[in-house]
């Protein structure tokens, strides 16, 4: 290959990143675009969760599971989603446990909720879970990534 830097089995070729058969992974630029569009998307998603936490309470989508797993899924979800744009797990934990308690300390300000500190916690619980689950696979494609460069 030419202007190719090889690293282990890995080369990376005018901006595109090949793997060991030859074929392409994602073009470098393509992966940044992909992540700006992620960034985009989880500035559009908290702006939904703070609509309906703080907007009219038939607004809140629900299932039937009951509202402690709308809680704990919702924020798991939300919290897995922000860090695959940033890929810093606790930080992005940190951030959404802090936005979790103070929606729920606001909804005492609106006519038809209540603060609950157990609707807290559980959003604090599925943003921590996330952000354990990230940090697992995050670390496991780093340690692979290295692993299959050492060989």
């Amino acid at each position: 290959m030419r202007n190719a830097v090889t690293h282990g089995t890995i080369a990376v070729t005018h901006g595109t990143i090949i793997d060991d058969y030859g074929g392409r992974c994602m073009n470098l630029d393509m992966k940044s675009r992909f992540r700006a569009g992620a960034k985009v998307c989880s500035g559009v998603i908290i702006a939904l969760l703070v609509i309906a936490a703080l907007g009219p309470a038939k607004w809140a989508p629900r299932t039937s599971f009951g509202w402690q797993v709308d809680h704990i899924v919702g924020y798991f979800v939300i919290t897995l989603f922000i860090c695959f744009a940033w890929p810093r797990p606790f930080v992005v934990r940190g951030i959404i446990m802090a936005v979790a308690a103070l929606l729920e300390s606001l909804q005492a300000l609106t006519p038809d909720r209540s603060a609950n500190l157990e609707a807290a916690l559980c959003g604090a619980g599925g943003a921590l879970a996330a952000a354990l689950v990230a940090e697992f696979f995050i670390g496991a494609c780093g340690r692979h990534a290295r692993l299959k460069a050492a060989h």
